[in-house]
C-alpha cells in the first residue's frame, strides 16, 4: 500500500531524510517515532505529494507520488502537522470545501460528511468559526477532512497533539477502527501511542531508519526486558535475597521511592526464583511484577546513540 525506495530530500547541505526504505503492508498501522527534528514530517509531506522528494521514490497504492500525483491524492487522507486549515470558514463551510475538492461524488456526499462529523464529535461547533474553536477541536475538524472522502490510506502527522486525554481516547479507538480496512501512518513522538494504535514501529533520526519492529520485539531490547520489580518492607533485606538468585545479573535500587529491580542474565527468566527467595526470608513484599521492557529507554538508547550501534 506504500514503499518507498531510497527517499531523500535535501536543503542546501542539509539532510532531513537521508535515503529511507520501507513497505507498509494493507491493514497495518505504522508508528513513525523520532525526536524533533529527525525528519518524520518531511516523510510525511513527501509520501502525501505535498513535498517533492530530492532522491528516490515513494508509492502509494501503487501510484507513483511524483509520477502520478492526481490518483496518489486521491487514495490518501492527510492530517499535516499543526492541521491547517482556513479559520475564517465554519467547520461545515470548512468539511463542505474539503469534499467538493476531493470530488466526492453527490449520492454518498451527506452520507460521508455526516459520517465524519459525527466519528470526531463535531456536532456541537459545526456553525463556529475554525478560528474560535480549542486547538483540540481545531485537530478534530483536521481529522474530519483527512477520512471525508474515505481514503484507503491515511497520513496522520501527530493526530492527538493538543487533545485531552478523553479526546485522545477516542481518536485512538477511531484509528484502531479504521485499521480494519485502511492503512495507516501515524508520525508522533509519543510512545504511549505506539501502545495504543500501532502493530509496527520505525524509529527515525538524523534522515535515517535506525529501527523497524514491532512494539514488543523493540521492547525486547530494553534491558528491563523480563526484569522484576517489587517494593519490600525491608530494602535491604530483600538486596540479600535477590542476590543470591543464581540468574539475578545486577540489582537496582530506586533512590526516591525504594523500588527494587532485579536484572536477569542474557536469556534468563528470574520471576518464579525471586518470588521463592522472598517467600524463603519472610520478606513482606506489598507489589512484585514482572517487565515487559521499557520503550522509552530503547528509544533513548537508539536516538541517542551512534546510528551504527542502533542498526547493529
Amino acid at each position: 500500500m506504500i514503499e518507498t525506495s531510497e527517499l531523500g530530500k535535501r536543503y542546501g547541505d542539509f539532510t532531513a531524510v537521508d535515503g529511507i526504505t520501507f513497505k507498509v503492508e494493507p491493514g497495518q498501522v505504522l508508528g513513525f517515532l523520532g525526536p524533533n527534528g529527525a525528519g518524520k514530517s518531511t516523510t510525511m509531506k513527501m509520501l502525501a505529494g505535498f513535498l517533492a522528494p530530492t532522491t528516490g521514490s515513494a508509492k502509494v497504492c501503487g501510484f507513483d507520488v511524483e509520477a502520478q500525483p492526481i490518483e496518489a491524492k486521491r487514495v490518501v487522507g492527510y492530517l499535516p502537522e499543526g492541521a491547517p486549515s482556513y479559520g475564517e470558514m465554519s467547520v461545515r463551510q470548512f468539511l463542505d470545501f474539503v469534499a467538493d475538492m476531493r470530488g466526492v461524488p453527490a449520492a454518498t456526499r451527506d452520507k460521508r460528511l455526516d459520517d465524519a462529523i459525527g466519528r470526531l464529535h463535531l456536532e456541537g461547533v459545526l456553525e463556529q468559526p475554525i478560528d474560535t474553536l480549542s486547538k483540540g477541536f481545531r485537530r478534530r475538524v483536521g481529522l474530519a477532512q483527512a477520512i471525508v472522502h474515505d481514503p484507503r490510506v491515511l497520513i496522520l502527522d501527530e493526530p492527538t497533539d493538543g487533545l485531552d486525554p478523553n479526546q485522545k481516547h477516542e481518536v485512538r479507538s477511531l484509528i484502531n477502527a479504521m485499521s480494519r480496512d485502511k492503512t495507516i501512518i501515524v508520525s508522533t513522538h509519543v510512545l504511549e501511542e505506539v501502545h495504543a494504535v500501532c502493530n509496527r514501529a520505525i524509529i527515525i533520526a538524523r534522515g535515517r531508519i535506525l529501527a523497524d519492529a514491532t512494539p514488543a520485539e523493540l521492547e525486547a531490547r530494553s534491558r528491563y526486558h523480563q526484569a522484576v520489580s517489587l517494593t519490600a518492607s525491608d530494602v535491604g533485606a530483600a538486596k540479600e535475597a535477590l542476590s543470591r538468585v543464581a540468574d539475578v545479573a545486577a540489582i537496582e535500587v530506586d533512590a526516591q521511592d525504594g523500588r527494587i529491580t532485579a536484572f536477569p542474565k542474557p536469556g534468563r527468566q528470574i520471576f518464579a526464583a525471586v518470588n521463592e527467595a522472598l517467600k524463603a526470608q519472610n520478606i513482606v513484599v506489598r507489589e512484585l511484577a514482572l517487565e515487559g521492557g521499557r520503550l522509552d529507554e530503547v528509544f533513548r538508547t537508539i536516538t541517542q546513540g551512534k546510528a551504527e550501534e542502533a542498526i547493529a
